[in-house]
Parts: structure tokens; C-alpha cells; sequence
């Protein structure tokens, strides 16, 4: 400002980046953070520990890396922080604190001083060996990219390391700018880095703008500036500082320029960032750097450039994310877990509900665990097929007096009290929002279990298989039926002819002897068969059915419940049981609106048994609603007097609760499915629980009577069948009633027989003839028919022999 300078290319720092006049000329460490974090993501890691110098950019850039890993349901778990110019004593300390951590995963973001030495460090002690991911910002790059040669011993440090370098394009115009720099003469170095080019940039971006702002008509004039302040407000009287009186239309020009410079495109966005940043992703391997892949903001990881990609459309999704492999410490291809559990560490604290109730599944022992039972045999099968092993220590959680809050014990978890849960603990929606849960081992979900009596056989059990709208419909459709095929046969068959009273006692009869196949009465006309045919099968299938359901009636054992399931519960004003502890409390509350009132907690399998024998009238309970796993065990223990009714209306299962983001969860789920797939799960389950298990089902009469809904289908088949023999029959019997028409004659009057036998006679068509017709025989019918064809055939002919001649 002494000098009156017009523009600054610096400083190496972005301390001042708060002033407005500042304008960023290389990628800001901004987007390096955020594709850190899609490193870690893209891995499978959860947590990191973030080793940075204390000034205002590491301590800028590693928030950032913390707000963008939380995005990604990551955290920093240690932010390990040494002050500018720490000596080798401090970074000793530093190193062995956070190796004694379980996240294996660092984020190295220092100063290229001090850098290689940090690693140098980290190599004595062990820690560049496998197990170990170390992810370098773009200072180590830097470093070794400016360097003429990097030795051996050098590269050895940094074997398996990863790091990010600002990506600049390959291009005719750096490749020259590179051999230029070759051919220099006086130089300090025959190799550059990034910032090189983005250095040279800066300057050509200067020089442009200047000269655009001298051909705008722009001036170099200065002035004294009497705004100046301290950092405590306090005006400055610096008279040799002048301020340049055209910056800021100098900074519009700057901000609005566009071209293309060694780094590619050379233009800024409105928060005066460079746009499109990428960076090179790379792994030390040997004595060089090998390029996995790339990533920019605007499709994320990739393995194809982003110039490539910038004319495709923009893909971020996790599935579009692609790396080539990496060689991790250890000269190892496979992905590192990313933590441990270091031999000097702290065991895991396990929370194990301490149960007063149903300790088969888990309870308080002698042993050096100080628990056994069913969950905790499964967990530790589990923990044995790790390939690492994870030291934990059992802590009993209740007083023992009466069963714990499984919500309690899963919040507990949640607030880092405890690292984990086993037991009986329930996957219910509001714990999985809270702590993560491990695939089920166990099955489970809400039942009504109920007091319930052996129904007595009755005289009257022949009629339970049908229900009363069964009987009356299959009833009516017997005589339905039989009307029917006595309509279709009267005119034909004798059988179903004579006397009024005997026609009716034919038509009961023929109805209700196909019941049993016995009708003796034949069938001659088509439609009458096609018919029968119909009513038979369906008398077929009621008869099996029929057959099926009394002979379940009358051998097998029936209970009978007042309650039969949660809905007939819900309903009813009785009180309800609900085991202490368990989550169906809140869950009648909550989800079905239940009283508290009608409530009741057991605390003891023997205030099981007594509520619900006492039943509401003897101060117990009408029935009680808990998970499936204690129910089967429950009616197990009490051979099966107790039964549950209605189905399981919910669906849930058992697992292993853990802090949220926990690795373990993910790797212990796989143990569990292998345990499963193997047969070992179904093996603890028989050693700790009963295998004699209660049928669930109530065994109610109703559930076994058959309904009308089961057959109307057949009905409705059977009676369109009659319906459309019958409009058949009818149409045809009309037809015939046209032809036959009988001649009622009319009384004689003077007139001549001339007149009278060319009139004809009145034909008079009524109800009573309709139904006398009907009535006659068949075989009666046809014979009148072809006798009055005849007579019709010679009246024609008579009627032709004596007509006059015409005259001559």
C-alpha cells in the first residue's frame, strides 16, 4: 500500500479471505473437505479422527469436514490438534493418544513443513501398517510434486496413503508452460506443483483485467483513506498508506473474466469461487503417486475425468460412485474396517436387562460373565465369528425386584451410558431412530392370550358344520331343485304324474333323496337331466364338506374364550395384563387408545397364572396381551391350560441394540445371519426353550362351521342352470300353445254355411287353456298337433276343388 499497488498475488494463508476485496484464485479447501467426505462414505467408514495444526485454516477447513461428514452420517469422533512449529515431543504424544483410540480412520490436514515428519512418526510407531487408512490433503501432492526427486526412504513413509491434488486438465497449453519451465535457465527447481499453475493464473488474470480496465478508460489514482482502523476500531493516522480510488471497478472486471488458463477454465461464481473444482484422488503406492479416480461437485467419485463428465448430465448417486482399488498400509487391496479394538482400550459396556420374569432368555449367574441365558449364548456365538475380538463386560441393568424398562435401557444406549444392549429387547419404530439395531435372531410380535374351557359334545352337535343361513339356503335349494325338475318332467314322465297330493309327496321326496344319490324317480327330458347334473355336483361337494367339518367337530378337543383376539378385546371393558417392563404398555396406550385404567402390570409368572384364572369377575384380568416369544414359553411352562387367541397383530422381532453408526451392528447382523443359516441359532433356542410348544390356535367351534360365503358360488352356478332350463322349457311349451290354440266355436246364427266356413272359427286365448295345456301330456300334444296339421291339409285341398272356374 506504501508502493501504491494496485493488486497482490498471496498470501499462502487464507486468513484474510474475510476482507471484500479478497478474491480466491485457486479451489477452495471448501470443496476438498466435502470430497473427504465422500471418501469416507464411499469407503463405508463412520468415523474419522481429524489430525490438523491449531491455526484459523485447520481449524476452517476440519469444521467443515465435520459439517460435510455429518451429512453423510459420519462424524469426527477426535479432533487431534497441535499448535504451528510443535516439536517432535508434542507430535509423539499426539500420535500414541489417538492410536490408543478404536477409529483407525485419519484425516491429515497440515502444513507441507511439517508433514513428512509427521509421518515419519506414525511409522515408528507402528501405525502405517495394516488396519491403518490415512487420507492426506493436498499438501502432501504439493510436496512431493515440487520435490526433484523424492527418495526412498521418503516414499517408504507414505506407503498406502491416499490424497487429494487439485485437478488441472491435460492440456496443449500446460504441456507447453511445462517445457518452457524445463528449458528455464535460474531456476530454483525443475518440477512444480498445482499451485505453480494456479500461481501463473493469477497472474495472466491480472494482467487481462488490467488491461481491459485501461481500455475502459480506467486510471491509476490514489488517495488517502481517512477509514482506516485498528483491530479495536480506532482510526488510523498512516498517512504514507493510500488507498487505491478505482479497486472496485478493478474487482468487477476481475470477477467477470473468462478464459482459459493451465488450469482450465479460469472463472468465478457469485461467492467469488473458482467454478468447477475438482481434485485428483491418489495412492502412494511404490516410489510414485497412481491416480484412482477423480472427483468433482458436479458428479461426485469417478474414474473418468471431469471434463469428461461436465457434458454429460450431472449424476451424483451412490451407485454412479466408482474408484479404482486402492493399496492400503500393509500393501493390502482390501478395504480396512476402519476401527478396532485395541488391546489397551476400554471393553465394551453392555447393558443386560435384569429380568424377574421369563429368566430363561436371560439372568443373573455365578459364572465370570455374571449372565447366562438364551440372548446371551446367541450374542456371544455371534461375537466368536468376528474376525477381530471385541472385549465387553456384562452390567446388569434393574434392581432384580422387578423387570427393568426396555425403553430405558435403549435411551441409556443412546446417551452413551452404554455402548450396547443384549437381551430381550424389542425392535419396535421409536428405538431404531435412537440407536441402531442388528438383524433379528428371534421373531416376535404382539398375541391375546386367554383363559379358555372345553366345550362339552351336545346331542345337537350334527347341525354345528353349517351355520343357520347355510341350512336355510341349502334347504330351500333341495326344494328349489325338485320343483324344478318336476316342471322340466311332468309332460313326459309318468313318474312325476297323477293326483295333486302325490305329485307333492314326488317332489319332496325327489329332492331330498339326492341328498344321498337315491332318488329312484328317472329323468327323460334333457333339460331335467342337465339340471340334475348341476345339483348333483353341488350336493357332492356339500356332502364332503359337511362329512369334513362334523368329524373336526366331534374328534378334536374344543376350548371356547370370551375374548377372540385384540379387536374383541378392545371392545370389551375388561381389564387387560400386560407384562412389567414391557414395551405393549405403551403401545395399548399409544397406538390402540386404551385406558390406563384397564391396564393391569405382572410382575410374575405366578401372577400370570392367578390373574387369569381370577378372570375380571375374581379381580384378574379378562386376558393378556405380550410378545410371542414369552407366551410360547408361558404356556409351555403351564402345559398349555392357557391359550392364544386371534392372530399376532404385530410384527417385530429381537435384536442387539448399539449406539447409532456403530460398525458392530452391521458386522454382527452377518454373524447372526450365519448362525442362522448354519443351524447353531436353532440349537441355542432348543437348549434354553421348550420345543414342546401350544397350538396358537383357539380352536373355536366357529372357526370350523362352514358359511354361506364359502358356496355361494356353487349356488349361484346351480340356480342359473335352473333358471335357464326353465326359460327354455317355457319358450318351447308357449310355441307349442301358438299351434295348438283349441277352437272354441262360436253359437250358430243365420247365416250361410258359405260364410261360416270361409270366416273360421274365433280362437279364444286364456290363462285357464294356458295352464290346462301345460297340464296335458307330451305324447298327447304332439298327436293333437299332427292330427290338426292333417285337417288343416285337406280343408286347403277341399277348399281348391270347389272353387268356380273362370269364364270363358
Amino acid at each position: 500500500m506504501e508502493k501504491e499497488v494496485v493488486a497482490a498475488v498471496g498470501p499462502q494463508s487464507s486468513g484474510i479471505a474475510h476482507y471484500p476485496y479478497f478474491l480466491r484464485t485457486v479451489t477452495n479447501d471448501y470443496f476438498q473437505m466435502y470430497a473427504i467426505a465422500d471418501l469416507v462414505d464411499y469407503y463405508g467408514w463412520k468415523e474419522v479422527i481429524a489430525i490438523f495444526v491449531d491455526d484459523d485454516n485447520g481449524r476452517n477447513g476440519i469444521s467443515v469436514l465435520g459439517d460435510a461428514l455429518a451429512k453423510k452420517r459420519a462424524k469426527i469422533s477426535y479432533k487431534a490438534a497441535f499448535p504451528p512449529g510443535a516439536n517432535t515431543s508434542d507430535i509423539d504424544d499426539l500420535l500414541v493418544n489417538v492410536n490408543l483410540m478404536e477409529t483407525r480412520v485419519y484425516i491429515v490436514h497440515v502444513n507441507p513443513d511439517t508433514g513428512l515428519s509427521f509421518f515419519s512418526k506414525a511409522k515408528n510407531l507402528g501405525m502405517m501398517s495394516s488396519g491403518y487408512v490415512w487420507i492426506a490433503t493436498d499438501w502432501l501432492p504439493s510436496v512431493l510434486d515440487s520435490s526433484n526427486s523424492v527418495n526412498k526412504d521418503t516414499m517408504d513413509l507414505i506407503q498406502g496413503v491416499v490424497a487429494l491434488r487439485h485437478h488441472t486438465p491435460d492440456s496443449d497449453k500446460k504441456k507447453a508452460f511445462a517445457s518452457r519451465w524445463k528449458n528455464l535457465k535460474g531456476k530454483k527447481t525443475s518440477s512444480f506443483n498445482s499451485y505453480a499453475l494456479y500461481a501463473y493464473d493469477t497472474v495472466w488474470l491480472v494482467a487481462r483485467a488490467l488491461d481491459l480496465f485501461f481500455k475502459d478508460g480506467g486510471n491509476v489514482t490514489f488517495s488517502d483513506d481517512p477509514n482506516l482502523r485498528d483491530t479495536n476500531g480506532n482510526s488510523l493516522n498512516l498517512s504514507s498508506l493510500r488507498v487505491f480510488d478505482q479497486g472496485q471497478k478493478l474487482l468487477q472486471i476481475l470477477v467477470g473474466m473468462n478464459f482459459t488458463g493451465l488450469t482450465g477454465q479460469i472463472q468465478f461464481d457469485p461467492e467469488k469461487n473458482l467454478i468447477r473444482p475438482a481434485y485428483d484422488v491418489l495412492n502412494v503406492v511404490g516410489t510414485g503417486l497412481r491416480t484412482i479416480g477423480y472427483w468433482s461437485n458436479y458428479s461426485g467419485l469417478s474414474v473418468i475425468t471431469p471434463e469428461i463428465l461436465y457434458t454429460k448430465p450431472a449424476n451424483t448417486s451412490t451407485s454412479n460412485q466408482h474408484l479404482y482399488n486402492a493399496i492400503w498400509p500393509g500393501e493390502t487391496i482390501k478395504r480396512p474396517r476402519g476401527w478396532v479394538f485395541p488391546n489397551n482400550g476400554k471393553p465394551l459396556r453392555i447393558a443386560v436387562p435384569f429380568r424377574v420374569t421369563f429368566e430363561e432368555f436371560v439372568k443373573k449367574d455365578k459364572g465370570p460373565s455374571g449372565v447366562k441365558g438364551y440372548c446371551i449364548d446367541v450374542f456371544e456365538a455371534a461375537i466368536d465369528l468376528l474376525a477381530y475380538p471385541v472385549p465387553h463386560v456384562y452390567i446388569l441393568y434393574g434392581n432384580g425386584k422387578r423387570n427393568p424398562s426396555f425403553n430405558s435401557i435403549v435411551d441409556d444406549v443412546a446417551q452413551n451410558k452404554y455402548d450396547a444392549a443384549v437381551g430381550d429387547v424389542s425392535i419396535t419404530t421409536n428405538r431404531t431412530r435412537i440407536v441402531d439395531f442388528t438383524q433379528p435372531y428371534m421373531e416376535s410380535g404382539l398375541v391375546v392370550v386367554a383363559p379358555v374351557k372345553e366345550i362339552k359334545s351336545s346331542p345337537w352337535a350334527f347341525l354345528r358344520p353349517f351355520t343357520v343361513q347355510m341350512w336355510c339356503v341349502t334347504g330351500a335349494f333341495f326344494l328349489f331343485v325338485g320343483f324344478v325338475v318336476w316342471i322340466l318332467e311332468h309332460r313326459m314322465n309318468p313318474e312325476f304324474r297323477g293326483p295333486p297330493r302325490q305329485q307333492l309327496v314326488t317332489v319332496f321326496w325327489f329332492s331330498f333323496s339326492t341328498m344321498f344319490f337315491a332318488h329312484r324317480q328317472n329323468t327323460l327330458s334333457t333339460l331335467g337331466r342337465c339340471v340334475l347334473i348341476f345339483w348333483l355336483f353341488v350336493v357332492l361337494i356339500i356332502n364332503s364338506s359337511y362329512t369334513a367339518s362334523l368329524t373336526s367337530i366331534l374328534t378334536v378337543q374344543k376350548l371356547s374364550s370370551g375374548i377372540t383376539g385384540i379387536d374383541s378385546l378392545i371392545s370389551s371393558p375388561d381389564p387387560i395384563g400386560v407384562q412389567d417392563g414391557s414395551f405393549a404398555y405403551n403401545y395399548l396406550i399409544e397406538e390402540l387408545h386404551i385406558p390406563k385404567s384397564r391396564l393391569r402390570i405382572i410382575k410374575s409368572e405366578d401372577e400370570y397364572v392367578s390373574t387369569l384364572q381370577n378372570g375380571p369377575q375374581g379381580g384378574g384380568v379378562a386376558a393378556i396381551v405380550d410378545e410371542l416369544p414369552y407366551v410360547e414359553l408361558f404356556l409351555s411352562n403351564n402345559k398349555c391350560i392357557f391359550r392364544t387367541v386371534g392372530q399376532e397383530f404385530t410384527k417385530s422381532g429381537w435384536g442387539f441394540a448399539f449406539q447409532r453408526d456403530s460398525p458392530l451392528a452391521v458386522d454382527l447382523s452377518t454373524a447372526i445371519l450365519q448362525l442362522s443359516e448354519n443351524g447353531e441359532l436353532q440349537r441355542i433356542h432348543d437348549k434354553w426353550l421348550s420345543t414342546n410348544g401350544c397350538s396358537s390356535q383357539n380352536n373355536q367351534v366357529d372357526d370350523t362351521r362352514l358359511s354361506l360365503k364359502s358356496f355361494w358360488g356353487l349356488y349361484v352356478i346351480c340356480g342359473g342352470a335352473c333358471a335357464v332350463a326353465l326359460i327354455v322349457f317355457f319358450c318351447r311349451v308357449y310355441c307349442q300353445f301358438l299351434r295348438y290354440a283349441p277352437e272354441i266355436e262360436e253359437p250358430e246364427i243365420s247365416e250361410p254355411e258359405s260364410a261360416r266356413s270361409s270366416r273360421g272359427t274365433f280362437r279364444s286365448h286364456s290363462f285357464k287353456d294356458l295352464i290346462g295345456f301345460v297340464d296335458k301330456r307330451e305324447a298327447e300334444i304332439k298327436e293333437i298337433l299332427k292330427r290338426k296339421n292333417s285337417d288343416n291339409k285337406k280343408q286347403m285341398s277341399y277348399n281348391s276343388d270347389v272353387q268356380p272356374s273362370s269364364p270363358a
